[in-house]
């Protein structure tokens, strides 16, 4: 559609952000499906929570605009979320797949931290500050969440992707349960042909 006035363009950007969201409410039980470590299940679970909550939000702004909240397909989030599906097709090492799952929360985290705070530009221009307030909260929530998907993978799970090939090779001498040490369960599924294992270890000091 044409849009003639910073108006039109503020709610064209709040429809995208809404089925950005709706996007964002499926992926995440896949997302917490597929992560192997507790605290990133329990953070993907929390935040689909949250998420629940900023739609509302969402609706309450387009309640006031006298507007439609959908109509218009996010493309944007839509080829961030394949990036990620496409990353649990491929079946890594779990280690490996959580500090990814990481990296594609984080881009989507981004995309909504920029999509956020341009609406909440527009929304103060335009002399709609309970709107710029409402914007803002789900601004901050979703920076604060990216800034623990951080802490997680700082603390615990870029390392222990670092040293997943050490882990395999450790596992045959487990206790039998297919549990890690770490709390992790240990991948069952086959791995994908013509992807050959690398028998390189990391260097130590």
């Amino acid at each position: 559609m044409q849009m003639n006035s910073l108006q039109e363009l503020y709610v064209e950007e709040l429809k995208d952000i809404y089925n950005a969201e709706q996007q964002i409410l499926k992926a995440l039980p896949k997302m917490a499906k597929a992560a192997s470590d507790r605290q990133l299940q329990r953070a993907f679970t929390q935040h689909e929570r949250q998420t629940q909550r900023q739609v509302k939000r969402l609706e309450r702004i387009f309640r006031q605009l006298g507007e439609n909240p959908r109509g218009k397909k996010c493309k944007g989030m839509e080829g961030l979320i394949e990036e990620g599906q496409d990353l649990i097709k491929e079946r890594p090492e779990p280690e490996v797949l959580d500090a990814g799952l990481i990296a594609a929360a984080q881009r989507v985290e981004h995309y909504e931290i920029a999509a956020y705070g341009t609406a909440r530009t527009y929304a103060q221009q335009l002399g709609m500050p309970e709107q710029a307030s409402l914007l803002q909260e789900t601004l901050d929530e979703e920076g604060q969440t990216d800034k623990l998907l951080t802490q997680l993978a700082e603390s615990s799970i870029n390392v222990e992707a670092e040293h997943a090939d050490d882990d395999e090779g450790m596992s045959g001498s487990g206790n039998g349960t297919g549990i890690r040490a770490s709390g992790r369960r240990r991948s069952t599924s086959p791995r994908r042909s013509g992807r050959p294992r690398s028998t390189r270890k990391t260097a130590r000091r």
